[in-house]
């Protein structure tokens, strides 16, 4: 039998170590992730596989570069590691975006910011009790600290940020748990997202969520309506114009031909107010004329918009 010495052993666990770290990557992230087919992202919530193109848009592809690069860097620094995801997630690549936000776990496992981005992107790719547990670990970990405003990806004509860590936290939570139709958890997520909302922007993206959980539950219009009462037509909006002109037509202020004129409930660009109308039918008591748009919305090219994840997981609810 042949003999080692402690030196080759040495040199033999040093050759051993790249192995024995893929190996533990692998089985982290096969905890961390679902089985999809080969080329796949995710499997949507009927079953249909969800590939996601090539990137082609040069700024995308130049801002993931020099981000991967930046990752690459030594020492490991957080905010490296969650604009790595977050630009491989605007490249479509969700399922290496949780990965690398996994990673920085390692190093990182009280960081807020990891399982907030992290459980966007569950969210993204249909795991939504992942996403919860993420949410609610991070909702968790900021609980007594100082709240902070988040840099925009891709910033708006302003160049101001209008979201905040705490209230993408509350809000993602709360998107998640509708995804689920837990309306209560959903409720309460959204009410705290509304407690640290900041801007008009925060006020009416809220104020939609906060409107449509109520009715879902079962709220007449009338019992549900306050949550709308600060809004109002003059608000000052940088972004979120979809979910303004939405919560006028909740108040009345805006008619239905009005809210649904050039909508194309199969263009993911308008999947938003696609959603909120088809919304708007189902709590009203037409389900037909609900179940009818979402269907088509879900011929969509693009799924990873809320409104078509939110559509899809109606649609789903009501098999």
């Amino acid at each position: 039998m042949q003999q080692y010495t402690g030196h080759k052993m040495y040199k033999i666990f040093l050759k051993l170590i790249p192995a024995l770290i893929a190996l533990t990557i692998s089985s982290a992230n096969a905890q961390t992730l679902p089985d999809v087919p080969e080329g796949a992202e995710a499997l949507s919530l009927d079953g249909r596989v969800l590939t996601m193109p090539d990137p082609t848009n040069e700024k995308v592809l130049e801002n993931l570069s020099y981000t991967r690069v930046r990752y690459m860097d030594y020492p490991m620094v957080t905010e490296r590691v969650i604009w790595y995801g977050r630009r491989l997630g605007y490249a479509g690549d969700f399922r290496e975006a949780i990965k690398i936000y996994s990673e920085g776990m390692y190093d990182s496992p009280n960081e807020p910011k990891l399982y907030r981005h992290r459980g966007h992107r569950y969210i993204t790719i249909r795991e939504f009790d992942r996403a919860v547990a993420d949410l609610e670990k991070a909702a968790s970990l900021i609980k007594g600290k100082q709240n902070s405003s988040e840099e925009d990806g891709a910033p708006n004509e302003f160049n101001t940020p209008v979201s905040t860590l705490h209230g993408n936290i509350y809000y993602h939570l709360g998107l998640a748990y509708y995804l689920k139709q837990d309306w209560e958890n959903a409720k309460r997520a959204y009410d705290l997202d509304h407690g640290v909302a900041r801007n008009d922007d925060n006020r009416v993206s809220i104020a939609h969520w906060r409107y449509m959980i109520r009715r879902r539950m079962g709220e007449s219009h009338e019992d549900a309506k306050h949550v709308l009462d600060e809004i109002n037509a003059d608000m000052k909006i940088l972004e979120n114009h979809t979910y303004h002109k939405l919560d006028l037509f909740y108040k009345g202020e805006i008619s239905e031909a009005e809210i649904s004129e050039g909508i194309d409930m199969e263009d993911s660009a308008d999947a938003a107010t696609a959603y909120g109308l088809a919304n708007w039918y189902y709590y009203n008591g037409d389900e037909d004329k609900a179940k009818g748009m979402m269907e088509k919305m879900l011929n969509a090219r693009a799924w990873g918009s809320f409104g078509y994840i939110a559509a899809e997981a109606d649609l789903d609810a009501l098999k």
